[in-house]
């Protein structure tokens, strides 16, 4: 498999894509409440020099992307981690995240911190597949969501 894995600014149309089916996935699995979550940060955030869009193309096609942002100054937050729905089971995930931790190692942080709601489990596998650490999500969690939350040290 050869990939094209590169930058994008939240507007630019290669991720459209991405937030689209994003959306769509999130409305399926936890309804209206999710409505807000792609908005919820402004486009800045994930852009240099504290954030970063990646993409994965294959064929001239967007099938895999994912996004940090600063969370504290050790300390990005991933956030829109997405698979292409044709092309889920190939290691794509693996592969986004593996490139969003060493882009944050770049930046100079030390630590990685993500959610993911509890009707993502294969989510919840992947991170704790890789080397993620569960962490209590009570204090986060004020709308009692259910979220869950992990941690990996760089």
């Amino acid at each position: 498999m050869t990939f094209e894995i590169k930058q994008y600014a939240v507007g630019d149309p290669e991720v459209e894509p991405l937030l689209a089916e994003l959306a769509v996935e999130y409305e399926a699995r936890y309804g209206s409440r999710s409505a807000t979550e792609l908005t919820r940060y402004p486009p800045e955030e994930f852009a240099p020099p504290d954030g970063v869009l990646l993409i994965v193309r294959e064929h001239g096609e967007s099938v895999a992307g994912g996004a940090f942002r600063r969370y504290d100054e050790q300390t990005a937050e991933v956030k829109r981690m997405w698979t292409h729905s044709a092309h889920r089971r190939r290691g794509l995930a693996r592969i986004v995240l593996a490139e969003l931790e060493a882009e944050a190692k770049r930046r100079g942080y030390l630590r990685l911190f993500l959610t993911t709601g509890p009707k993502q489990p294969e989510a919840a596998s992947l991170y704790l597949a890789t080397g993620y650490r569960g962490l209590d999500a009570g204090a986060i969690d004020t709308e009692g969501f259910g979220l869950l939350a992990f941690e990996k040290v760089l």
